[in-house]
């Protein structure tokens, strides 16, 4: 059996659908900072099957949430403070985001420019479109 310490102050992100853990590691940017996280791939699950889970130790309020919306709302995140879970989040899907998708048209000025941001709008709540600010293209799963 796996055991992983308890965290004093930080997330505990369950329920992400098994391999995606690095995907979010990465969107997230916890690769640039120095908090310490555990990435626990394909754990069992009954609801999934398989799972993945980060914890992370970190101040509270330091994570991009709408970044975890945007990926999937499904997401569990348990808020820690003083090693226990305090609450737990909801994930709404975000009206905008910023520079966590880029736009696939080769005519967007983003495309041209090289220091602009990329910004996607939610133009969809329903259905979870989302559109490039700049040219309306729309998002594509990578």
């Amino acid at each position: 059996m796996l055991n992983v310490g308890k965290i004093e102050e930080g997330y505990v992100l369950d329920h992400i659908k098994a391999g995606k853990s690095l995907t979010i590691y990465h969107l997230l940017h916890l690769d640039k900072t120095d908090a310490q996280v555990a990435i626990i791939k394909n754990a069992k699950s009954n609801k999934m099957g398989k799972k993945d889970i980060l914890k992370v130790e970190c101040p509270v309020g330091s994570i991009n949430l709408d970044v975890l919306a945007f990926l999937d709302r499904k997401i569990t995140v348990n808020v820690i403070q003083d090693g226990e879970i305090m609450h737990k989040e909801d994930l709404i899907l975000p009206r905008e985001v910023k520079n966590v998708i880029k736009c696939k048209n080769p005519r967007c000025i983003t495309s041209i420019e090289q220091g602009l941001p990329h910004i996607f709008v939610l133009s969809d709540e329903k259905k979870g479109v989302y559109r490039c600010k700049y040219c309306e293209g729309k998002y594509n799963e990578y």
